[in-house]
Parts: structure tokens; C-alpha cells; sequence
């Protein structure tokens, strides 16, 4: 199906299972422990090995000689795996670094070795016996000391296209003479996935065709990425991924799990199961790059914003790509000149791609910051320099205007239900007991983005409705609202409905990532469903642009079929893919929200509380707003550890992230995360897809930790520019307390 044209009246809009706030289908599953992750399926391949990746113990330079005899010699050992006995591989498409190294080595814990045994724990216990003698080299671990080596680059797959650096008109000249100007820097940190299921893969080998059940995002990424490093045909890869115990990015390429396990069950000759242990993940997979950002904003007095500048440096292993932090800055805030830059230095640290909203959480969190900056040297509320900012159109391309755009609304809404009249513009000024009370705002923004993604729907003679689609659920809710999509375009409950996903011998869908899941997996569905309408009213004898379906038949006037009878016994199938015409180009499409958040800073410890929070979100239909919710609550969440604690600490003379396990890399808990409150605007976008819907899980992170931020300084009277916003960092600073 080609979508074209803004979508008019359709099935969808009955909302009698779609819109509505139904329980994950998933979660008996979940919550009883049955539903078969990646590492559990002890059932799809016999006699499955064990295998331990052994990680490198060096972040740059050469391995000099390895010596696996001790190895080889312990209890229970079936293989062992090198860059010596691998074979020939080739390069994924989406990594940067090589998933086996050796004898060059490009990043700490870079996978160079995995030890095959009959147990985990021999496998781990062998591991500790390989002797390897490294050629270090000095390596680049600082991105500040990079900065001026780092040359201009343009986005990568996430950023909104366009060049490296971007200009509209004359910003030095008229931020030169802007009568009021803001000109600043800020930092954030290098930040890990820590989602709570680690890596993991099984592979079995079928004679020359492969199959992995292990835990990614994207099927399809994977059976390609799959296919080039191994150097056979995507069509002897099979890839099955039914469930995944959270990604936020992490899980979106293929990663050092995926490629050993099948080149250990190769040698092994028989099924392998590798895992990565907790702390082999944030040096041997992936994390957020830190940025260090320049914001400059030149105002007239009355607020109108004449300049806006807002360059970011990031940094990655060489061939990567920058963290896109400036994207938003195009789009977000009206200015007739605007400059934005992405700067990429080279460092030898482990990979840095794609967290939950790569560029838009950490660009924010500087952008928002520099928002409530300009606004405080204005003498203006924050919020009304927001909106006297406004834009209902591209300020990079004027003609284009945006699908929907209800900022505003998602400010003032927010704003009347948060109380933000109650609060007292200066800072410092609110007392309870021993605690300073600030309360912050800041917009959120998050582009929605397209893809084509194809489905197949089944119907058989019970009136059972099954849909096949490789789309991923990692937490976020697919298998319901696929169901719901298919419930609501063949007319019945949605107990009918018996979803699949995440194998790659069904369509290929969008996959999960980006905030683009939800919508165009379940536009997939709704094309499919489309053809399985006709295919259905052909054989009941009906015009299918006459026909209702309902109750588990299809009608016209007062005749109708049983949606079993009209399949017969041999059932109906449709298979189809939503495409996407050129209304993305024509229309700007992206969601919108806004935070609101109230903190206590302690008046003598400069510890912070987060006390309450509110998030209103503008973002297309909301296809079920139990899970939608559940989406923005876990990202505001994210948000909060961003703004307060998240941070990988390197080991500047051994190039790695110290605190690479739960026990030190700290993320909020459930103390740490008071009540929150989620609005979802009424509001469909019908250029967006036949769905009228937009992302909604990462929009939910976008502005939070920036609204945290203004609250403090709201508290304190302190502002801070780098985050984390740690007690160090507000101590000096305090105000006097009495």
C-alpha cells in the first residue's frame, strides 16, 4: 500500500479496540516467567554448548601472541574461537569497530577470543586460563582535548538530513548585534543502555543455513549485518527475536553476542548460547557519546529570537558517526538566522551509536537549558519566551509547515495543571523546612519518522486472525497494539487476534527503534488487513467499499457472513507493506510535548529530590494509552538519571569505562522517582499514516533532564551546565542558609 495522501475516514476510526486502554497481551506471560527470551529457549536446539567471550584487556594496539594451550586443556572445553580460526569476515553495515578482534585491537573489552565448553561455568573458568601478551599504543580517551581536531560532519540515520554545518542567513551578524544575548557551554555525559536483559544468543547451524534466537530490535538490520560479517546469503540466515528484555538502542545492530555464537557453534559443530555478562556490556557493546555543545542565542528586547547558534562536538571510534545533538535546534524555536554544526573527534573508546532518542535527549539538554538562560536575561516568564518563539512552519525552509504542531498548547496546559503560577521566578526564595523548592519547564521534541513496514494477516474457518511480521516488542507494547490494529480492522475481539513476531521468515516490518515502531508496524498491519478485507468480501459476494466488519462478520445491509465461513477451511491469507509517498517531504513531522518538574535541593548537603513531575505530549492518536504511559513514565524516568546521576566515568590511562556494571553505574530506582503525571493531548495526524499516529516512547525523555536542571536553579539559584548536576558541582555554589 502506498500512503500518498493525507488519510481520510478509515477503519481505525471506530476506536472501539484501537485508542483504548487495554492490558498487554504479553504480560501473563511476563509476569509468570514464560515468555522465551533469547537465553531460555533450551528447547529449539539440542545439546547446546556454552560459550564466554573473553574481552580485550587493552583499548588500543595489537595483540602480540596468544596462548590457549591451558585453555584448550580444561574441563569440559568443546572449542575455542579466534581471529586465527575464524575464517574470513566481513563488516556489518551499522558497526564501527570489528565484533572479533585481533590481532588489532580498537576498543577495550573488544571481543578477541570465546571459549565453547559444556557448562557456563567451565566456559567462564577456561576463559581466565587464555594467556594473551598485547602491543598497547597510546590511545585518545578525552573529548575535550579533542575538540580541535575534530572536523565538521553530517547526521547519521537518526539526524533530520542536511549538512554538517548548517546555515539560514546571517547569524554572526546578527547575533553581533542582538541588543540581548546569550553565548554558553554545556556538557553531558557518556551514558549506558542498562536495560535489564543482557546480550544474548543461541545459534544452530543447518548444514550451511544459520539461525539465531537471540535479543535485537531490528530483524531485518540483523539478518543483513548477519549476512555481510559471516559472507553467506541473507537467505541461509534466520533470525528470531520474540522477545526482548529492553534495548533503548543497545540491541539495534548486531553485536559481539550474535557473531560468536554462531562462529563457535560453526567450529563446535553443534548449537552455542553466548550471554555477555553484565560488565562486558557498556565497554563491548555500545553507549551514549558525551557532547560538549556551544549554545548562542541573540534576542530583541521584547524576546523575538534573531539568532540562534548551536554547535556539538561528540566522539567515536574512527568511520563512526557524531551524536546528531544540534538536529532539534533546526526546528524547534522561529529565527530568521540560525547556524548549527556537528563536530566528530576521533577517540578509541568503545562504540557510541544510537540511546533511547540519540540526538534529541542530549541536544536538549543543553537547548533547555540556554531556553530558561535567555529567557532570565530577558526579565521574561520561560514559558511565554517559548511561545513567543513559536513556529508553525520550518524556520530552515519556510514553505514547509508542520503536519501538527501544539507546543504551545502542550506548554500552557502543562502549565495550568503543574501550578506553574504558584511558583516564585526567583531563585532560592521557596522554603520547605530544610529544602530549597525550584520548579522547572522545558519543551520536548522528537521528529517522527517513517519506514516501510510489511505484514502478513491470516484468517481461518474459526474466524481467528493471526498476524506474521517481523516487528519487535522490547517492552513497549507491540504484540498489543498490532492486535488491537487487527482486531479493529477485521471486526472482532481482540482475543481473536494471535500476533507473532520477531522472526525473520515473516514480512519485514519497521523494527523497534527511533519512537517509529508502534506507528508504521501497525500502518504494516493495516495495509495487510486492507487486502484481507477484500480478499474476505470477494468471497462473501460483497463490494468491499460496501461492506462492515463487525462482530466477527462482515455485512452489507441486512446480509451478512461469518468471517469463518467466508475463509472456508483452507483459510485466506494477505500479505502487505505500507510505503510512504512524499508527504514527509512536503509536511515537517515531528511530536511534541512539554516537562514540568518540582525538586528539593537540601539548603546544606545540595542533595536533590525530584518531587513530582508532569509530562503533556502531543503526539498523534494514541493507540492505547495504558502503554503509551507506561512509555513516557520510564523515559521521564531515563531523563531524571541523565539530569542526576548517569554517568560512564573513563579510565583516562586505560581507555575504559570504570564502572561498567549495575553496582556503580547508577540509575534511578524507585525511590528515587516521585509521583508523575502524563497528559496526552486529543490529537490525530493524518499525513502521518493511515494510523493518524505518531512515536511516543522517546519524546517522553526529550526536555526531562533540562527541565530538572531549571528546577534546580529555580531551588539554589545555582546553574548548572554539566551534567550530571552532582553534589559537587552546587556545594560552592549554595546560598547562604540561615
Amino acid at each position: 500500500m502506498k500512503f500518498e495522501t493525507p488519510a481520510t475516514t478509515n477503519p481505525i476510526d471506530q476506536l472501539k479496540v484501537v485508542g483504548q486502554p487495554l492490558d498487554r497481551i504479553d504480560g501473563p506471560l511476563k509476569t509468570t516467567g514464560s515468555a522465551p527470551y533469547a537465553y531460555e529457549r533450551h528447547d529449539v536446539a539440542p545439546n547446546q554448548a556454552y560459550g564466554y567471550i573473553v574481552g580485550s584487556a587493552i583499548a588500543k594496539g595489537r595483540i602480540g601472541s596468544i596462548d590457549l594451550v591451558r585453555a584448550k586443556a580444561a574441563p569440559g572445553v568443546v572449542a575455542i574461537v579466534t581471529w586465527q580460526n575464524a575464517g574470513k569476515l566481513g563488516k556489518a553495515q551499522t558497526n564501527f569497530a570489528d565484533l572479533l578482534g585481533g590481532p588489532v585491537i580498537q576498543h577495550y573489552h573488544q571481543a578477541i577470543a570465546l571459549v565453547v565448553a559444556e557448562t557456563f561455568e567451565q566456559a567462564r573458568a577456561a576463559s581466565r586460563l587464555v594467556r594473551v601478551r598485547y602491543v598497547p599504543e597510546k590511545g585518545r580517551y578525552d573529548l575535550a582535548a579533542q575538540l580541535e581536531s575534530a572536523p565538521p560532519i553530517g547526521p547519521g540515520e537518526e539526524g533530520s538530513g542536511g549538512p554538517a554545518i548548517d546555515t539560514v542567513g546571517d547569524f554572526a551578524g546578527a547575533f553581533a548585534a542582538a541588543p540581548a544575548k546569550l553565548d554558553a557551554w554545556y556538557s553531558t555525559a557518556d551514558e549506558s543502555h542498562s536495560m535489564m536483559e543482557p546480550h544474548a544468543t543461541i545459534a544452530a547451524w543447518q548444514g550451511d543455513a544459520l539461525t539465531v534466537w537471540t535479543s535485537n530490535q531490528m530483524v531485518g538490520w540483523a539478518v543483513r549485518d548477519l549476512s555481510a560479517t559471516l559472507l553467506i546469503p541473507k537467505e541461509k540466515v534466520r533470525v528470531v527475536s520474540s522477545y526482548i528484555g529492553g534495548g533503548f538502542g543497545a540491541k539495534l545492530f548486531l553485536r559481539s553476542d550474535v557473531v560468536l555464537a554462531a562462529l563457535g557453534a560453526r567450529i563446535a559443530g553443534r548449537p552455542v548460547k553466548v550471554n555477555l555478562a553484565r560488565a562486558q556490556i557498556p565497554n563491548n557493546t555500545v553507549h551514549r557519546p558525551a557532547t560538549i555543545q556551544h549554545l548562542r542565542i541573540g534576542c530583541e528586547r521584547d524576546g523575538q529570537i534573531t539568532a540562534i547558534g548551536h554547535e556539538s562536538w561528540s566522539g567515536n571510534l574512527p568511520g563512526g558517526k557524531p551524536e546528531t545533538a544540534a538536529q532539534q535546534t533546526k526546528l524547534l524555536y522561529a529565527g530568521a538566522n540560525r547556524l548549527t554544526a556537528l563536530r566528530l573527534a576521533a577517540l578509541d573508546l568503545p562504540e557510541g551509536n544510537a540511546m533511547r532518542a540519540p540526538g534529541e535527549a542530549p541536544g536538549m539538554m543543553a537547548l533547555e537549558i540556554a531556553m530558561d538562560e535567555m529567557a532570565e536575561k530577558l526579565g521574561m516568564d520561560p514559558i511565554q519566551f517559548r511561545i513567543r518563539n513559536d513556529t508553525q512552519v520550518d524556520p530552515q525552509k519556510p514553505g514547509r509547515k508542520f503536519s501538527q504542531r501544539q507546543l504551545n498548547e502542550c506548554l500552557t496546559q502543562g502549565a495550568a495543571r503543574f501550578g506553574w503560577n504558584k511558583r516564585n521566578a526567583a531563585p532560592s526564595k521557596t522554603r520547605d523546612g530544610r529544602w530549597l523548592i525550584g520548579i522547572g519547564v522545558a519543551a520536548a521534541f522528537r521528529n517522527n519518522l517513517l519506514t516501510k513496514s510489511g505484514a502478513r494477516v491470516r484468517l481461518d474457518g474459526r474466524g481467528i486472525v493471526t498476524v506474521e511480521t517481523d516487528m519487535t516488542d522490547i517492552g513497549t507494547g507491540s504484540y498489543t497494539v498490532i492486535a488491537q490494529t487487527a482486531a479493529e480492522m477485521m471486526g472482532v475481539p481482540i482475543g481473536q487476534v494471535v500476533v507473532r513476531l520477531g522472526d525473520s521468515s515473516f514480512p519485514v516490518s519497521c523494527g523497534s527503534g527511533g519512537q517509529w515502531g508502534g506507528n508504521n508496524a501497525c500502518a504494516g498491519v493495516y495495509a495487510a488487513c486492507m487486502k484481507l478485507r477484500e480478499a474476505v468480501a470477494q468471497k462473501a459476494g460483497f463490494d468491499v467499499k460496501d461492506a462492515m466488519f463487525t462482530q466477527g462478520q462482515v455485512r452489507v445491509r441486512d446480509r451478512s457472513v461469518a468471517l469463518g465461513k467466508a475463509a472456508g477451511e483452507g483459510g485466506l491469507v494477505a500479505e502487505d507493506t505500507i510505503e510512504y509517498g512524499k508527504l514527509d517531504k512536503e509536511y515537517q513531522q515531528s511530536t511534541f510535548g512539554a516537562h514540568f518538574v518540582e525538586v528539593g535541593v537540601d539548603a546544606a548537603t545540595a542533595e536533590i529530590r525530584v518531587r513530582r513531575m508532569l509530562a503533556v505530549c502531543a503526539c498523534g492518536r494514541i493507540l492505547n494509552p495504558k502503554s503509551a504511559r507506561s512509555q513516557v513514565i520510564g523515559a521521564m524516568t531515563m531523563g531524571v538519571g541523565a539530569a542526576l546521576m548517569e554517568q560512564l566515568a573513563i579510565d583516562q590511562r586505560a581507555g575504559m569505562f570504570v564502572n561498567h556494571d549495575l553496582a556503580s553505574y547508577e540509575v534511578p530506582v524507585h525511590a528515587d522517582i516521585p509521583h508523575q503525571d502524563v497528559v496526552f493531548l486529543d490529537e490525530t495526524d493524518p499525513i502521518s499514516s493511515p494510523m493518524k499516529a505518531k512515536g511516543v516512547a522517546e519524546l517522553g525523555i526529550c526536555g526531562v533532564a533540562a527541565a530538572v536542571a531549571n528546577a534546580v536553579y529555580n531551588a539554589t539559584g545555582v546553574r548548572a551546565r554539566n551534567y550530571p548536576i552532582t553534589l559537587d558541582k552546587l556545594l560552592a555554589h549554595m546560598p547562604a542558609v540561615a
